[in-house]
């Protein structure tokens, strides 16, 4: 799957009060600045709903500022707890910077930044876990890449150290410096690539030193380079907890085994070129002319593990092979920061946002917009992502150059980005999903086939305008686009006979447009050939938007001159009915046979 991208801090304002600290914070941090819509004026980015957008904020792993009171962080966001190593952090800040709160995610971040916004407004920040309170450093939650190989003893070295006890330690840690230590201490925090296991007096860890390279033939089975790494790792007395990131070239970007190695480890997979990887033949153990004559490059897992560590590394580990899969590591100097190191795999977000309600908007959907750089769409779909577009680069195009968005799509993902392609509805119903396959079917650019594509389903406009009128989909129904920009109309109009010959309830996509405006009124002279017409019709516009209409009518009484772009067109079958409502207004359903049903039985 895509890398998760590194989270842009959010200050969440929720009175006029509140932005002046606001501001002063985001500067600081570099985060975006959001006002609640109708209550702040001024900030970056304008939201509607409060809880709504915080759960969003949380979900998509961004640390989030709240200027308001703790307990409404602490509402909203209680239904996603659940898991403390994977929250983001999240940090109370009074209107006027008068107290900083670190709520979750203290050792995830929220402690660091309490008493970065705590210094900046000149108080104390209120940490409370011990750890960090009294000795500056949490044992158990090491910097970002590195390991701790024997959690389970942490909390016992900790109480020691609480205690009044000093450290002795070994390697290269400066986050462990601030603790008191002394050169005969019994307590030992060593800093290793090896395979240590440590013990209640030794805590091990692993700083992120070594660049695992690989490659494997087109097919390998995962489970057999996950055997040679671990196995080469293990000969070699280095431990799995030490690898930085997954580390090959660029035409194994989409190979599963690498994938799933890096997914097991933990780890970023990260991709070079041949042409970087051929300025490491100079420093390969086992140099070959057959990998260059195949690929253009020396060596594949000895460069890639090479061009990962540095000009300052060595290999600590040549290649190694199995029946069709190698690897090789190379030791850094310093710790490694693989997300930042040659390419990752691309990765293509087709989304379906719905009709366009945020509340209609499925959490996937919402988690895989939030993990994109990027966002390719017609600019209204764009407009209603509110937040969640914030802080991302944008690509907007205009009604009709739907194959313009799916290549910039494609190329930008295949660029090493990872790109969110929103839609309206469901992205495979008459949207951008079956595009996306086409192009990839009739060929491009060759690295398209190396990107990762996700389709999300999404609410579809027949969907929500069924839910809205009743339940008209009860039976039988098919979908039918009126658009013969490309589908020819008698191809069309057999497929209104046929449905009027099977009686189906007939959702009509695509009703009409400016120029075209007889395709409905022959839709509708097609299907009163086979049913009456008082069958009912439901016409719904703007769906889960304000200017949201829904509208019945009849088979004989529908005038095309009612709907625009934005209506759906649901007509029932000769068993649709209409049911009255209390208010005077109708529902609309399509019984399924249970009254049938029930008599049979009966008698």
């Amino acid at each position: 799957m895509a890398e998760r991208l590194e989270a842009r801090p959010a200050v969440v304002v929720l009175s006029q009060g509140g932005l002046a600290s606001g501001r002063k914070a985001a500067e600081l941090l570099g985060g975006e600045l959001l006002g609640l819509a109708g209550r702040v004026e001024g900030a970056e980015t304008v939201f509607q709903d409060t809880g709504e957008t915080l759960r969003a904020l949380f979900a998509a792993g961004r640390p989030l500022v709240g200027l308001c009171a703790a307990g409404i962080l602490v509402r909203c966001l209680a239904p996603l707890l659940g898991d403390k190593r994977a929250e983001p952090p999240v940090l109370a800040l009074a209107e006027d910077g008068s107290a900083v709160v670190p709520l979750l995610g203290g050792h995830r971040g929220a402690n660091d930044l309490a008493r970065r916004l705590a210094g900046t407004f000149g108080v104390a920040p209120a940490v409370t876990t011990a750890g960090d309170l009294r000795l500056g450093v949490a044992l158990d939650a090491p910097p970002p890449g590195w390991r701790l190989a024997n959690p389970e003893h942490a909390r016992g070295v900790m109480a020691r150290l609480l205690a009044g006890e000093a450290v002795r330690i070994e390697g290269e840690a400066a986050w462990l410096e601030p603790l008191p230590q002394a050169p005969d201490a019994g307590l030992v925090l060593r800093a290793t690539g090896t395979a240590e296991a440590g013990d209640p007096a030794t805590l091990v860890y692993h700083p992120p030193l070594l660049a695992l390279g690989v490659g494997c033939e087109r097919g390998c089975a995962p489970e057999e380079l996950r055997a040679l790494v671990r196995d080469s790792l293990a000969e070699a007395g280095l431990a799995e907890a030490a690898v930085a990131g997954v580390f090959s070239l660029d035409l194994k970007a989409d190979e599963p085994a690498v994938q799933a190695l890096a997914a097991a480890l933990g780890v970023p997979a990260r991709f070079f070129g041949a042409g970087r990887l051929e300025q490491e033949t100079p420093r390969l153990a086992t140099p070959s002319d057959l990998v260059f004559a195949e690929v253009g490059c020396h060596g594949v897992a000895e460069a890639a593990a090479l061009a990962a560590a540095g000009a300052e590394a060595a290999l600590v580990l040549a290649k190694r092979k199995s029946r069709r899969a190698t690897c090789a590591v190379a030791l850094a100097p310093a710790p490694l920061e693989a997300a930042g190191l040659g390419r990752p795999r691309g990765a293509l977000h087709v989304v379906g946002i719905g009709p366009g309600q945020e509340a209609w908007r499925t959490p996937e959907a919402g988690r895989l917009i939030a993990e994109a750089s990027d966002l390719v769409g017609y600019g209204l779909y764009l407009d209603l992502l509110g937040p969640l577009a914030a802080g991302k680069t944008r690509h907007d195009y205009a009604l009709g150059e739907e194959e313009l968005r799916v290549r910039a799509a494609l190329d930008l993902a295949a660029e090493g980005r990872t790109v969110a392609l929103v839609c309206s509805g469901d992205a495979g119903i008459y949207a951008m999903a079956t595009l996306v396959f086409e192009l990839l079917e009739r060929g491009g650019r060759p690295d398209w086939g190396r990107v990762e594509v996700v389709v999300t389903p999404g609410i579809s406009a027949l969907q929500a305008a069924a839910a809205r009128a009743g339940a008209p989909l009860g039976h039988d129904f098919c979908t039918i686009s009126l658009s013969d920009l490309l589908t020819p109309w008698p191809a069309i109009e057999r497929r209104l006979k046929a449905a009027a010959e099977g009686d189906f309830v007939v959702a009509f996509y695509n009703p009409v447009s400016r120029r075209r405006t007889w395709q409905l009124a022959r839709a509708r002279e097609i299907l009163l050939e086979r049913r009456p017409a008082e069958t009912p019709v439901i016409l719904a516009g703007n769906l889960g938007r304000p200017a949201e209409t829904i509208r019945l009518r009849t088979l004989g009484s529908l005038d095309p001159a009612e709907v625009d772009m934005l209506t759906v067109v649901l007509v029932g079958s000769s068993e649709s009915r209409r049911v009255a409502r209390s208010d005077g207004g109708s529902w609309v359903y399509t019984p399924r046979g249970y009254a049938a049903k029930a008599e049979k039985e009966a008698g």
